[in-house]
């Protein structure tokens, strides 16, 4: 029985109840009081259970409404779309300002990024996931700025819990790399361990699997494209700032010879605990060399949110393999390919003032990282010095002023490299 059949049988029990009364005063010769009293027993019991089923189907009602719904950073694939527009637009952008202490003409303003993207969903089963993005404002042959595909992915769901993507998509490494937007972090740029030793934001083309299960165990893995080690340009401090950010290809023309495989493994049982780790690696010469060498790049990662606090840490390791070999044509260059690179950071912010959609959140984080950790040998003399690691404080807040809307300022200080030291403030927004 429905609520609309509950409601019409208590409307015609309650009018059967008042014939009956009206019977009884005018018309007695047709029953007897015993009789009539009866009746009316039994109507009042009938009344007594419509309202006990009308009250439960209400409850029922409103029960799923009032339901906790426990969050999913990673959605394979949503098993109740029909109730969901069929298209989603999104964007994200943010516009940040640098400034130098120990060099205040340098101080730069920036377009940093401006992305739209929409997700289009084909049926209840399959959707369609795309982002461009926009860099530093102005593209075009004279201008700084870059137009990129950052996601073309279609999605089909397998089953209940395991979707199936192909396409360009987000590598799952690491906590920044899928979640990239200026309201997901702390601070006005992204942080450098994932940024120089992971090189957010870091797409492949490929597929993968992505399986999320009840004791909140996601699992994601794949074949994909890799990187291009032709690409490296030992006459450039390129390298140097980012390993893998100068040979990523990024679907864009990719050598394909040799392919990479992936996983990602994150854990959410708790409530406010994320555990994870990710592993990447194949071979990068992509047949244009006799030397073969494979890349890999690994991640640890954590962050605990208990209250107002948010706590996070990350370590991330990779290396080039044979590196004798390909650097060996290339002595006398400044940069020369690294065998191994790493980096490590830990993060706390806190909540400290909050109103209605006005929240205020002073962070610390303090990085370690060396894109050069260590080089191959080649010999007394022709060896470079393997770099020394930089370590960064950054202290700032992020002030929210609307859902999805953020201001943000931060000071970073560099132990090795004091002229980096800078003033940051930035405006972020995402939907």
């Amino acid at each position: 029985m429905n609520a609309t059949q509950a409601q019409a049988r208590l409307a015609r029990t309650l009018v059967a109840a008042t014939l009956l009364v009206a019977a009884g005063s005018t018309a007695a010769q047709s029953a007897t009081e015993v009789e009539l009293a009866r009746r009316l027993d039994q109507l009042a019991t009938e009344l007594g259970a419509v309202k006990a089923q009308l009250s439960q189907l209400q409850q029922q009602r409103v029960a799923p409404a009032n339901a906790p719904v426990a969050a999913a950073p990673v959605e394979p694939v949503s098993t109740s779309a029909s109730a969901a527009p069929a298209t989603v637009l999104t964007g994200y952008g943010e516009i940040n300002l640098n400034r130098p202490t120990r060099a205040k003409q340098e101080a730069q303003a920036d377009v940093r990024r401006f992305v739209l993207g929409y997700q289009h969903r084909i049926d209840e089963k399959t959707k369609v996931v795309a982002e461009l993005e926009l860099e530093h404002a102005v593209s075009s042959a004279g201008d700084p700025g870059e137009v990129a595909v950052e996601q073309a992915y279609v999605e089909r769901q397998i089953t209940p819990k395991l979707g199936l993507r192909a396409g360009l998509f987000l590598m799952p490494v690491g906590l920044l790399n899928e979640n990239h937007e200026p309201t997901a972090y702390c601070g006005v740029e992204r942080n450098f361990v994932e940024t120089a030793i992971i090189p957010t934001t870091w797409r492949e083309g490929g597929v993968q699997l992505v399986g999320s299960f009840d004791n909140g165990l996601t699992v994601q893995g794949g074949l994909s494209t890799g990187f291009d080690l032709n690409k490296w340009d030992a006459a450039s401090a390129e390298g140097k700032a980012s390993p893998l950010g100068s040979i990523h290809q990024e679907l864009a023309l990719a050598r394909s010879h040799d392919l990479a495989v992936f996983g990602a493994l994150n854990w959410r049982g708790l409530p406010g605990l994320l555990l994870g780790g990710s592993l990447f690696t194949g071979r990068a010469t992509q047949g244009q060399s006799p030397v073969t060498s494979r890349t890999t790049l690994w991640d640890l990662h954590a962050r605990w949110t208990p209250g107002r606090w948010d706590l996070s840490t990350l370590y991330a390791r990779g290396s080039i393999g044979n590196t004798a070999r390909l650097n060996t044509p290339l002595v006398g260059n400044p940069s020369l390919i690294p065998g191994s690179f790493d980096g490590f950071y830990a993060q706390a912010a806190y909540r400290l003032w909050s109103h209605q959609d006005f929240a205020l959140s002073p962070f610390v984080r303090w990085e370690r990282f060396n894109t050069a950790r260590s080089y191959a040998e080649l010999g007394q003399g022709l060896t470079p010095e393997a770099a020394r690691s930089e370590r960064v404080i950054t202290l700032g807040a992020n002030l929210q002023v609307a859902q999805g809307i953020v201001l943000k300022a931060d000071l970073q200080r560099f132990r090795e490299n004091a002229d980096l030291n800078r003033v940051n403030l930035g405006l972020g927004w995402s939907f």
